[in-house]
């Protein structure tokens, strides 16, 4: 099972996930500030840290920016401060995903699980889909045999939603990965895209789906 550094000031917080973690089968790491857990990350090279962002001495940004130089780690940022700017210059910085305190146990674990399993896939370059194919190197679909090319955003963001399958995305959440924070158009631009891809992939001869969550966004669904 994958190993998980936890870097956190406050010791009950870094129980608590321990325990939630270790009680899912991993094996946990704790540092209690952020110089340590870049030295911890040097020694032990753990499969995803999960970082605070205020730390006495290296603060989460840092590491975050330090770790960046050297390693593509999935990295999960704990944060009480849950305006936009913030988690921007964490997105900006490198960091993969935030959850935003208190957060309940199975968040965590969701979120835990779709960064090891995109982390695994995006260094495989291959997804697997219910038998459908999908390689970020080549921007092509392989089902049955058959190869088809897909444009760029249509593969990323098809790619982007396959990586957490039953998991719904926001608009804002599907801009920031695939067309970047510093997207200035229409977020009306995914709806387009999505309806590409639905008409691309019709449900009736390919198993999965794109759902519209009303009010929230999207998630693709696997056929069981």
């Amino acid at each position: 099972m994958a190993v998980i550094l936890v870097a956190d000031d406050d010791e009950h917080i870094r129980e608590w996930v321990r325990i939630t973690l270790e009680r899912d089968g991993f094996t946990v790491l704790e540092a209690a500030d952020g110089r340590t857990a870049f030295t911890m990350w040097e020694e032990h090279q753990p499969d995803l840290i999960i970082l605070d962002i205020l730390m006495p001495g290296w603060d989460g940004w840092r590491v975050c920016e330090e770790l960046r130089r050297y390693t593509d780690i999935p990295i999960l940022m704990l944060t009480a401060l849950g305006e936009t700017p913030q988690k921007v210059r964490g997105l900006n910085l490198g960091a993969d995903d935030y959850l935003v305190k208190p957060f309940e146990a199975e968040e965590l674990l969701a979120r835990v699980h779709a960064l090891l399993r995109r982390y695994k896939i995006l260094v495989d370059h291959v997804l697997d889909v219910a038998g459908v194919r999908l390689n970020s190197e080549t921007y092509e679909v392989e089902r049955k045999g058959r190869r088809m090319a897909i444009p760029p955003k249509e593969f990323q963001l098809l790619f982007t939603l396959a990586c957490s399958p039953g998991r719904t995305l926001s608009r804002d959440q599907l801009i920031e990965q695939i067309w970047g924070i510093d997207y200035a158009g229409d977020e009306r631009t995914v709806d387009v895209h999505i309806k590409r891809l639905r008409e691309r992939f019709p449900e009736e001869e390919y198993p999965f789906r794109i759902r519209t969550v009303r009010g929230l966004g999207y998630r693709l669904e696997v056929e069981a």
